[in-house]
């Protein structure tokens, strides 16, 4: 077993039970794929085929507004990757990209399906998933109506500090909704409290 399938096996035992067997059929579906830093996974008006697992890295999404890229989401460690495009069958209106060299599982729907057919102690975990992807666009969603960028850039530095490190700040202002500009002079006002 290769280390990154050692990684997704102890990743899945810490939600769910696995015999030998399930883990020996996870292992034949060969869901672990590589991508190098920059790599874009899904381009606007692509229709996605997959469905992703970080195991290591980060990947953003983003939408392209006259030229210029908004981001919307930060994909790391242990976050599902399931594209609106994926499950409409539409084509994408967002890009999916590499922040990082990346190690991530791609499912398609028949893997899915597979999966919730021969393992079925994983249609927990999956269930599991899809909730967390909808309470977290909801708390996002909720915290744009509610939160001033200073507030939204607070809460984000509390709930996920490793970002700051592994992301250019551009792409954070960007996901925070202001120019770059407005994030240094929110962090030069932080720095002198």
């Amino acid at each position: 077993m290769n280390e990154m399938e050692e990684h997704l096996i102890e990743f899945l035992t810490q939600f769910v039970s696995l015999t030998e067997q399930e883990i020996v059929q996870i292992k034949q579906l060969e869901l672990i794929r590589e991508f190098q830093k920059n790599t874009v996974i899904l381009h606007e008006q692509e229709q996605a085929k997959q469905c992703y697992f970080v195991l290591k890295g980060c990947i953003r999404s983003y939408y392209l507004v006259d030229g210029e890229e908004k981001t919307t989401a930060f994909f790391t460690e242990g976050h599902p990757i399931i594209p609106v495009s994926y499950s409409k069958k539409q084509p994408s209106q967002y890009f999916l990209a590499c922040v990082e060299d990346c190690i991530v599982t791609a499912g398609t729907e028949q893997t899915t399906e597979l999966i919730r057919k021969e393992i079925p102690v994983m249609e927990t975990l999956i269930s599991r998933f899809n909730e967390q992807l909808l309470a977290d666009s909801q708390l996002k969603y909720e915290d744009l109506l509610i939160l001033s960028p200073q507030q939204r850039y607070v809460k984000l530095l509390e709930q996920r500090p490793d970002l700051y490190n592994r992301i250019p700040q551009y792409m954070i202002a960007s996901y925070l909704g202001i120019k770059p500009e407005s994030l240094s002079r929110i962090r030069k006002r932080l720095s002198r409290q």
